[in-house]
């Protein structure tokens, strides 16, 4: 028997050998990959490097500005941006605003050469105890690198750029320029980016006369400019003030008593908001597409352009809330068509959230129009509360009479076979606000409707062809078709005056007779046309003044068959219509499509006094250097005498005519004695017929209504001797307006509020009268002369030798009669 001793067990002995070399293996394999981690990290650094963006050219910061719109009495009326923005040196900022926001986001700013290390470590402590991110540690310096020349990915790599970036800034750069690019370039809520117009958004003031109180709610927003908004939020902006405040008594910036004075100084939240881009979106539009094309994106987005228009702000204003107002009450009078949608009571939170964040104020602005939900039911009131965001209101019985019979459901979900329109709970109606809430409650609503029906208005200086005002549509957010331009509608009666002016140059007059009897043609297929008036009356022998004043469609008919189709069509060039005009009969009904901007143009032409003009939009643009780079001088119209019919040119009397640039012309187009004709004829459209809602102008007013058929179209084309406007109504896609859709009733009445509204400030003028333009005393019924005093007579207008020279029971007849 052999005994070993002091010898291992040899399987043991082979495992150990193979366990340490694994170990060794384990660690050579272990220190490999750390040094070609390493390596790999310090390639990646050094690619970073070479692929950063260079610092230098933030020495010459030139950040995207606005350009701004103004009118033409020079006040700002639009804006076109990237940010809205506007550039203040700092030596014009307040020191303590400066050390607001240096004490808020960056204390150790003139200390750090970039990087605040301390930070990063205070910031990791905080969040790790905090278990969550508390706390960020990006310096001032980071921020601007990271807003001026870095994307905003969150990954590692961007993190990295930035703070090597931030590394570089601070060698390259001294602290008054970094802070001059954060405060311009910071964006703090409301669309506002930089801190002059965060003080203009806010509290309507420039960032040079802000208090202390106003300067630390402003630092106070870079953390979360829609949290802290002091709009929407102000509680929480008072908050995050407070935590600014301590932070700068902490950095030995104020003292405690000045922190609690800032703390119980009132804050008024204003904005100075100079602008409505709301009600000139169309305008502003056009005159974006226009500079678009001829100086690009860049040069019209960025490069702060001053651009000089046509645009009356009151007269844009008066035209954007008549367009809205009478679409709602032609809307209104097609009957309540019931809820937007209907709510389960577990969506009602998330819908009232979505409606509040589109909310820019801290009270619901009077007029405004909301979407709310009816959250209760007063049954024995009939009323219902409204909750419009994280606002309560009430919409009483009366302020949803218009709507007739609603019932109240005190249940969710869309009611099954409720007779009349009903309201459950969860109900998503348009409301507007009659009395503002307080406090988020207390608002009293009206039941309101979004109108389906369009509407389109264009409004020009018919001597200059400046455009004063364009509406192209009900809510240009939602459709940016601008129908005052695009849209191509059958004017109905409303073309009718240029036929009869066709006709006055071919020797009518306003006296001539014509037969107002059902007639037929031959269509050339199976069934003949059988034009009929709108009303189905027919009145016999009529003067062409009551022909007109009255829209006879039969009369229309038969001058047009009578001057000749072709004759009508050439007219119609000359007065600047330029779309396809149908060649027959049906053209004295307005069969033709045509632009509210093309039909008001040619009525600008009778506005005028025969002088076709161009309607324009831009004035002058000038860069940010003040170059001028293009400038449009108005043309100069001919001043008519009362004794003459010898024109005189302004052209040279012009006091306020550039000295250089594009002057526009006025071509004569037709004769100052048709235009004014015309204009005779049609103030007996508005003084007795169709167009009788003008009358409340209360002054010489001219102007013609338009309805196509089964009310598909409703038309008013108007004008005093200062302004023409046209307005059309309709659906985008073609279909009856229903009860109340006529010219006279749908278009008239917001031409009639815009027009009252526009010509405001504006003195009373009678249409000159040519010299060679004549008046006599006729019997209406015949067309002839009648002695004075004859029953029924009346004083016609004629062009000199057009007269009738006969009296009733002569046996000669001439003139008119003919």
């Amino acid at each position: 028997m052999e005994i070993y001793k002091g010898r291992s067990n040899p399987d043991r002995r082979i495992k150990n050998n193979t366990g340490n070399k694994l170990g060794r293996t384990l660690l050579v394999s272990g220190g490999v990959t750390g040094v070609l981690a390493l390596l790999a990290f310090i390639g990646y650094f050094f690619y970073l490097l070479g692929t950063l963006p260079k610092v230098d050219r933030l020495a010459d910061y030139r950040p995207p500005i606005v350009s701004q719109v103004f009118g033409e009495d020079g006040n700002l009326v639009g804006e076109f941006y990237l940010e809205r923005r506007t550039v203040v040196p700092v030596d014009k900022v307040p020191k303590k605003l400066i050390e607001a926001f240096v004490a808020a986001e960056d204390s150790n700013f003139y200390q750090h050469k970039g990087i605040d290390y301390l930070g990063i470590i205070r910031a990791a402590f905080k969040n790790i105890i905090s278990m969550r991110k508390k706390e960020g540690a990006s310096t001032i310096t980071q921020q601007v690198a990271k807003s001026m020349l870095l994307t905003p990915e969150k990954k590692f790599s961007r993190k990295l750029k930035e703070a090597i970036l931030a590394k570089r800034m601070e060698e390259r750069l001294s602290k008054d320029e970094i802070l001059y690019i954060y405060l311009n370039q910071i964006y703090l809520g409301a669309g506002s980016y930089g801190v002059q117009l965060a003080a203009e958004t806010y509290f309507a003031k420039n960032v040079e006369n802000l208090n202390l109180a106003e300067m630390a709610m402003l630092a106070g927003l870079p953390k979360a400019p829609n949290t802290y908004s002091p709009i929407k939020h102000l509680e929480k902006a008072k908050e995050r003030q407070s935590y600014v405040l301590e932070r700068m008594v902490k950095e030995g910036y104020i003292t405690q008593a000045e922190a609690d004075h800032a703390k119980n100084t009132p804050i008024v939240v204003r904005s100075l908001k100079k602008v409505n881009s709301e009600q000139s979106a169309y305008f502003l539009e056009q005159v974006r597409i226009q500079l678009e094309e001829k100086y690009g994106e860049d040069r019209l987005y960025k490069e702060g352009l001053r651009i000089y228009t046509t645009m009356n702000a009151e007269m844009q204003k008066a035209a954007y809330e008549g367009v809205v107002n009478g679409l709602k009450a032609l809307d209104k009078r097609q009957g309540f068509r019931g809820p937007v949608k209907y709510l389960a009571e577990s969506e009602v939170g998330e819908f009232c959230k979505h409606v509040e964040d589109s909310i820019d104020s801290a009270a619901l602005k009077q007029g405004a129009t909301f979407q709310g939900v009816v959250t209760a039911v007063n049954s024995a009131k009939g009323d219902v509360t409204v909750r419009v965001g994280d606002r309560t209101g009430i919409l009483n019985r009366k302020n949803m009479a218009w709507a007739g019979k609603v019932t109240l459901l005190d249940t969710y979900g869309k009611p099954e076979g409720a007779k009349g329109k009903a309201l459950p709970l969860g109900s998503v109606i348009e409301v507007s606000v009659v009395t503002p809430d307080v406090n988020k409650s207390g608002a009293l609503f009206a039941l309101d409707q979004e109108p389906e029906a369009q509407a389109a208005l264009f409004a020009m200086d018919p001597k200059t062809g400046g455009v004063r005002a364009m509406v192209g549509g009900y809510d240009f957010k939602k459709s940016q078709f601008n129908r005052a331009m695009q849209a191509k509608r059958n004017p109905g009666s409303a073309f009718k005056p240029i036929i009869y002016a066709a006709a006055v140059d071919k020797g009518m007059t306003p006296a001539t007779i014509i037969d107002d009897a059902p007639v037929e043609y031959d269509s050339g297929r199976e069934k003949s046309w059988k034009p009929k008036n709108y009303d189905n009356i027919y009145r016999g022998a009529v003067t062409m003044r009551e022909a007109l004043t009255n829209s006879i469609n039969v009369v229309s008919i038969k001058i047009l068959e009578s001057t000749g189709v072709n004759t009508s069509i050439e007219y119609a060039k000359k007065l600047g219509i330029t779309s396809p005009l149908a060649n027959n009969l049906t053209l004295a009904l307005g069969s033709s499509s045509l632009t509210p901007m093309e039909l008001t143009s040619a009525y600008a032409v009778f506005a005028s006094g025969g002088y076709k003009v161009t309607p324009y939009f831009i004035t002058k643009v000038v860069d940010s250097k003040g170059k001028v780079l293009e400038e449009i001088a108005p043309p100069a119209l001919p001043v008519f005498s009362a004794t003459t019919s010898a024109v005189t040119l302004s052209m040279g009397e012009e006091k306020n005519a550039p000295a250089a640039g594009t002057t526009l012309t006025a071509v004569p187009a037709i004769s100052p004695e048709t235009s004014y004709i015309m204009t005779n004829l049609m103030e007996s459209v508005v003084s007795s017929g169709t167009g009788q809602r003008a009358r409340a102008l209360g002054r010489p007013v001219a102007g013609k209504t338009g309805t196509t058929n089964d009310m598909k179209d409703a038309w008013f084309i108007g004008y005093v001797p200062q302004l023409v406007a046209g307005v059309w109504v309709g659906y985008d896609q073609e279909r009856s307006l229903g009860a109340g859709g006529s010219g006279g009733q749908a278009a008239a009445p917001i031409w009639t509020e815009f027009m009252q509204r526009s010509l405001g400030g504006m003195p009373v003028q009678n249409f000159p009268v040519p010299a060679n333009v004549t008046f006599a005393l006729i019997n209406p019924r015949t067309g002839r002369l009648a002695k004075e005093g004859s029953e029924g007579s009346v004083t016609e207008c004629f062009i000199t030798g057009t007269e009738p020279t006969n009296y009733d029971g002569d046996a000669v007849k001439t003139g008119s009669d003919e």
